[in-house]
């Protein structure tokens, strides 16, 4: 069965603005509790290692917070969504690389000027202690690791390359936490504060441990996926339809992807995140893939009965997120998915916006247009190239948008595609001044 489509959000703050409210009060709190073990603990024998010991602190907490971005909690997950707890993530991570590397060399400046030393020589004898070897091996695999995810480098590695070499940061991060827990230092300063750390790691770990392990092993016990049909929608467009026990029970909204293995077809840990392209019925789930790859090439290959591992679902792109009555969905190419399941349990006054090269490119149309007859929706499908032709086509200009849509700020409007064309849509969204609470997107990137 299929949860009743929420018209407008509750009063008062928005599931967005909520989620996001708690999670960085959350991390305020910590940061202030951070800073009394630091003042509160003795002082360092010098400025300098005192300078090492404060970076340390919050490196430490920066890696707890890193930990929960990824944890893909549902509560944080539903509300803000695994695109921008990602983004959040990748952005802490160049805070984690620069106190990885500030924390050991303000404290080997300092312990070289305490006993009139060099920097070297306090490397080789502080490196020589287990729990500096330990923090020496964590920050090395998180600099390589860092380095590793530059674009440029990225680019030129195998994804298999760059994802193993970011699998490797969990050992870092148990190499730091032991380097936190067993040196005596500013960690365990005092009962109190070695109560602290060991209940915000448990915390963090059993957070990442729950949501990315137990879940989905839970949630696959409990209801056994299996494909139930592949049907070819073109060339090179498949749906799959996935069913299983107690669907009812599995908490998925119109407009969530989930990460899908097809089990005994292809490799293990090629994992695939595909929105689902009809909103859940309490029976089976369907995924719409294009082939933009070897693997989600195979997927028309896929025998009927195959064992599904599926973790999620994952994303705030739902009507959880509505304020208005009126809705606009815009989608580019395959990114109709989520759009045309959205559409599905779409409630009042919605127009949706279709952008395909040709009408032959527009996957999933007939269900369209039999949708947006059902329930009263216009439809728009916006073909040609961009740019061509006099005056040039560009739909998504904002006088374009206005003209199709004169009421547009008045409305939630959910934008998925290429990235290329979000951008444009989100600049005319700011050009025409639709509030940005009204605006959804979702820029999905795996993390590690």
């Amino acid at each position: 069965m299929t949860a009743a489509p929420r018209t407008t959000a509750p009063a008062g703050l928005s599931p967005a603005l909520t989620g996001r409210l708690v999670l960085w009060s959350v991390v305020a709190l910590n940061v202030v509790i951070v800073e009394t073990v630091f003042l509160t603990a003795e002082p360092a024998p010098n400025a300098l290692i005192g300078v090492g010991k404060w970076l340390g602190l919050h490196l430490a907490l920066v890696m707890v917070v890193q930990l929960v971005l990824v944890a893909r909690l549902p509560w944080l997950d539903r509300r803000i969504g695994m695109d921008r707890l990602t983004s959040w993530h990748r952005w802490t991570g160049f805070a984690l690389f620069w106190l990885v590397l500030l924390h050991p060399i303000f404290v080997l400046l300092g312990y070289a000027s305490q006993y009139d030393s060099t920097f070297l020589a306090q490397f080789s004898r502080l490196s020589a202690m287990q729990p500096v070897l330990l923090g020496i091996l964590a920050a090395g695999i998180v600099l390589v690791a860092a380095g590793l995810s530059v674009r440029a480098a990225r680019r030129r590695l195998p994804y298999e390359v760059w994802h193993a070499v970011h699998l490797l940061l969990y050992v870092a991060i148990v190499f730091a936490l032991l380097h936190q827990l067993t040196e005596v230092s500013t960690f365990t300063s005092s009962p109190l504060a070695e109560a602290y750390w060991w209940a915000l790691w448990v915390f963090a770990l059993g957070s990442f441990v729950a949501g990315r392990i137990v879940l989905p092993l839970v949630r696959n016990a409990r209801h056994q996926f299996r494909v139930a049909a592949v049907v070819p929608e073109s060339d090179n467009v498949v749906s799959i339809h996935v069913t299983g026990k107690n669907l009812d029970k599995l908490p998925a909204r119109a407009g969530q992807f989930m990460i899908w293995r097809f089990l005994g077809h292809g490799h293990w840990w090629e994992a695939n995140p595909f929105s689902l392209s009809a909103a859940p019925d309490g029976h089976t789930l369907r995924l719409t893939a294009k082939a933009v790859g070897s693997a989600s090439a195979r997927l028309r290959t896929v025998p009927v009965g195959t064992r599904v591992f599926a973790e999620g679902p994952y994303g705030a792109f739902t009507a959880l997120s509505r304020t208005k009555q009126a809705t606009l969905l815009i989608a580019g190419g395959v990114g109709i998915t989520p759009i045309r399941a959205l559409l599905e349990e779409a409630t009042g006054p919605t127009t949706v916006l279709y952008r395909v090269a040709t009408t032959q490119d527009a996957v999933l149309l007939g269900e369209l247009q039999s949708l947006a007859t059902s329930r009263g929706a216009q439809l728009h499908v916006l073909t040609g190239r961009t740019g061509a032709g006099t005056p040039p086509n560009t739909p998504f200009a904002p006088e374009n948008l206005l003209a199709l849509v004169p009421d547009i700020a008045d409305r939630d409007v959910y934008v998925c595609g290429p990235a290329a064309m979000t951008d444009a849509v989100l600049r005319s969204l700011r050009a025409l001044k639709v509030p940005a609470a009204q605006v959804h997107s979702e820029r999905f990137s795996l993390a590690s």
